[in-house]
């Protein structure tokens, strides 16, 4: 992560969505890249809850046994590193299988600004709707009478 430009804001909005998945009971799947040569999942991210998928494919659709281990839901929220290698790849195979995609912009990061950027757009003109951490929370809440409201806002601020 110290390679990633702003990379700690990207780690802090990922966790925002982990704390806020844990607390709404929304189903985690982390997928690590190479861990044995690149490094595993920061600390600051791990999560008891999360399923975890080790890769070598940069693209997890091609993973073997990746789809058996996603939720059974259509609609997928997708964060991470490098947006320009792993993510784009993973989006656009996910997209490719009839996946909905929702990228969260705050919460994925590459090494170049222009190699984000530049993986947003394709990304979004492949079908991948193009979210925030903030909007992601929320929709996943629903509505101001959840009980769970006021600890999502403490997320938030």
């Amino acid at each position: 992560m110290p390679a990633i430009e702003e990379g700690g804001a990207v780690t802090a909005n990922a966790r925002r969505l982990i704390d806020a998945a844990e607390m709404l009971q929304v189903p985690i799947l982390f997928t690590e890249q190479n861990a044995e040569g690149l490094g595993s999942t920061v600390p600051e991210l791990r999560s008891a809850t999360a399923g975890l998928a080790h890769k070598m494919t940069f693209d997890a659709y091609r993973m073997p046994g990746f789809l058996d281990a996603l939720p059974d839901r259509r609609d997928l929220i997708i964060a991470g590193c490098e947006a320009h290698v792993c993510v784009l790849q993973s989006v656009l195979g996910l997209l490719s299988a009839g996946r909905r995609v929702y990228l969260v912009r705050d919460a994925v990061g590459s090494r170049r600004s222009e190699s984000k950027e530049t993986a947003i757009r394709r990304m979004e003109q492949n079908g991948a709707e193009i979210v925030t951490t903030e909007m992601v929370v929320f929709e996943w809440l629903g509505t101001a009478d959840d009980p769970q409201l006021h600890k999502v806002i403490d997320l938030i601020r």
